[in-house]
């Protein structure tokens, strides 16, 4: 290997060490400032129990082929409608909405934190975690 090639590959080791180091805390941070606003919005904890694993019904896409299931399961647990409703839930004073896009997102926080990522169309064993 070339000196340039070596540079190169310890960079990239080093690169995936520090995604490594963050991708759990940041998920840690997610549900708890999803579990601080929830509360501090007085809302209710039986239905947050009620909802928290509701998105992993998201994982049934499997059922239908590997591929479908990553892709169905990928768009439920990643950080993109979440927020949207939440934004949506605040422009219009919609409570329940707001209540929904709490929730969701610290279900993906709490599934960051434990190490559950986002999934590969090879398996659902095979997420973007394992790869780093």
């Amino acid at each position: 290997m070339t000196s340039t090639a070596c540079l190169y590959y310890k960079l990239v080791k080093e690169v995936i060490l520090i995604a490594k180091q963050r991708l759990h805390p940041e998920g840690t941070i997610v549900l708890l400032a999803d579990l601080y606003f929830y509360h501090i919005l007085n809302f209710s904890w039986i239905v947050f129990a009620l909802l928290l694993f509701t998105i992993d019904v998201s994982v049934l896409g499997y059922v239908i082929h590997e591929k479908a299931g990553s892709y169905i399961y990928n768009f439920f647990h990643s950080y993109l409608i979440p927020p949207i409703l939440i934004l949506i839930s605040i422009q219009s004073s919609n409570d329940k909405l707001l209540m929904i896009g709490l929730i969701w997102m610290a279900h993906i926080g709490m599934d960051r934190m434990f190490g559950f990522s986002l999934k590969y169309p090879t398996g659902f064993k095979d997420t973007h975690f394992k790869k780093l």
